[in-house]
């Protein structure tokens, strides 16, 4: 066990969401937090040492993005993902779900329809319905045998056919059930969506943290099609911890999508990044990637203490394996509980501070997301206060 990540770090004060937002949310504040999805574990000591030794200079003034940021991310991407990026079609982007709205706004009116497949990160369903687009879903199914979901090709055929959408938004790696797609499930959606003319949004920020062996498919590099349909968003953000500094970044291969989109963004100065993101990510990007596979080693072990402690002490809860990230999506329906106990079994009983599965979607019901990047004890705690909550209301 890597004592780094055995650590515990108050984060309580420092305004970070995750726990100074307790009582607003939940509505009480002893609460072991566990939902957001960032992490615990410190931000590795070179991008801290990065940002402290820029911050020592006397002047924060308007700064310009060096080269060597640009190159760490081609760098970067080449040697973890096989992704050979042309520098023409990357830009910065402030956020990816800021990028998504520019998306939206960019390609799309309201009235429009865009593809979701549920159960999938919040944003995707707040985004477009609060810029007046119209939700169209395609439910991801679940799969008895493998134990996860996959998606429904033949059901995404038929809504891009009658229903006519303009956008799809892809969730690659899945958040929350840490699927990494299979490559070709991924060129079939591309091929899909290039016959129907639906352009693809790929949020990739769960990119970098395979588990157990998957590895992860960048959606342009799957086909032509792939390429000539999609923008793709990626970011060190999850991976490196920094979620707090905006470090992200696009990637649009076809000629005709980037000089909209880029232009979209150089129009609105939305394509600058602040100096603080490109020191960061070029630290991140060139000397963390020890720390990165020393945290996913850690993540499996928590991961693989949580699915063996539910499955051999609270049998009504079964854990959907990551195969990426450190989330955990968590099936409650063997409880047998309706939304409401769901929830007080969780916040008042068990004192813990996760996701709503509802909030997920469709199929999102009866679920529930835990955060496990986090040292082991804090997970222990979580699972015995769950197990000593779940035995008190049987009991």
């Amino acid at each position: 066990m890597n004592c780094e990540f055995d650590k515990i770090v108050d984060r309580r004060g420092s305004g970070a969401i995750m726990t100074d937002c307790l009582k607003e949310r939940y509505g009480r504040e002893d609460l072991l937090a566990l939902w957001v999805a960032d992490m615990y574990f410190e931000t590795p000591a070179p991008v801290r040492e990065a940002l402290e030794k820029r911050l020592s200079h006397q002047v924060y003034g308007y700064s310009m993005a060096p080269e060597s940021y640009w190159q760490s991310i081609l760098d970067w991407e080449r040697a973890t993902n096989n992704w050979e990026i042309d520098r023409s079609h990357l830009c910065f982007i402030p956020g990816i779900v800021r990028g998504i709205a520019f998306v939206l706004q960019c390609f799309t009116q309201p009235g429009d329809k865009v593809v979701v497949q549920p159960p999938v990160y919040m944003p995707f369903l707040n985004l477009p319905l609060a810029n007046s687009r119209e939700l169209v879903y395609n439910p991801l199914v679940f799969n008895e045998t493998t134990g996860t979901y996959r998606m429904d090709l033949e059901n995404l055929e038929e809504v891009c056919r009658q229903e006519r959408p303009k956008v799809l938004i892809l969730s690659n790696p899945h958040n929350p059930a840490g699927i990494v797609w299979p490559k070709e499930d991924l060129a079939a959606v591309a091929t899909i969506c290039r016959r129907h003319g639906v352009l693809v949004i790929s949020d990739e920020i769960h990119a970098d943290m395979p588990l157990f062996g998957n590895v992860h498919h960048p959606f342009p590099t799957l086909s032509d099609d792939a390429a000539a349909v999609s923008i793709t968003f990626a970011a060190p953000s999850k991976t490196f911890n920094i979620a707090g500094i905006v470090s992200s970044f696009c990637v649009v291969p076809d000629p005709d999508l980037r000089k909209r989109f880029f232009g979209y963004l150089e129009a609105n100065e939305l394509n600058a990044p602040m100096f603080l993101s490109t020191v960061a990510t070029e630290a991140a990007f060139t000397r963390c990637d020890g720390w990165r596979r020393a945290m996913l080693a850690y993540v499996e072990g928590n991961v693989d203490f949580v699915c063996n402690y539910l499955a051999e002490r609270i049998p009504g809860i079964v854990a959907v394996r990551p195969q990426a990230s450190f989330l955990i999506w968590l099936d409650c329906r063997g409880l047998g509980l309706g939304h409401d106990a769901l929830i007080d079994l969780f916040v008042n009983r068990a004192r813990l501070a996760l996701n709503d599965g509802e909030a997920f979607g469709p199929g999102g019901e009866g679920h529930m997301r835990l955060n496990v990047g986090a040292p082991r004890a804090m997970v222990a705690e979580a699972m015995a206060r769950l197990e000593s909550a779940v035995k008190q209301l049987k009991g």
